[in-house]
């Protein structure tokens, strides 16, 4: 599929040197929630182990996106997808996704889930334009390791 990007944009893999810029991305968007799973050594770790999958979108102006995406061997996993809001609408979030999910389907994963709040509208709505669905069958629960421990 031939890319729909702005021309000074290109998409790169997110390396640990985008981090800060990445968190400044996130931080300004109200729908990203960021919580210590996200420092930047916990940040680093999940790029080390999943070597290549994450992406940025840089312009002439620095980091303009930013994607984490990861994978059990099982299925994949998008975190915090967000594209500068000047910048939406014109491909550099389909684009992201696009290159991760080519990352997966090169590591041999079938299926990618994406995490997204029930408020945020923008964000449901972007991955219905790109043909995903609202799984309504399961629900998401999560707990702190170590302090809440299972069975307890």
């Amino acid at each position: 599929m031939k890319s729909i990007l702005p021309t000074d944009v290109r998409i790169c893999p997110f390396e640990i040197e985008h981090y800060d810029a990445a968190v400044v991305l996130w931080e300004r968007s109200k729908q990203i929630g960021l919580s210590s799973a996200d420092g930047k050594e916990a940040i680093k770790v999940f790029l080390l182990r999943n070597r290549g999958l994450s992406k940025v979108a840089i312009s002439n102006t620095g980091i303009v996106g930013a994607v984490l995406c990861g994978h059990s061997g099982r299925r994949g996993y998008l975190y915090h997808l967000c594209v500068e809001e000047g910048l939406r609408l014109r491909g550099v979030g389909r684009e992201l996704g696009n290159a991760c999910l080519d990352g997966l389907k090169n590591e041999g994963i079938q299926k990618c889930h994406v995490f997204i709040f029930n408020d945020n509208e923008g964000g449901m709505g972007f991955w219905a334009r790109v043909s995903w669905r609202k799984r309504d069958d399961i629900a998401v629960f999560s707990g702190d390791i170590g302090t809440n421990p299972a069975g307890s």
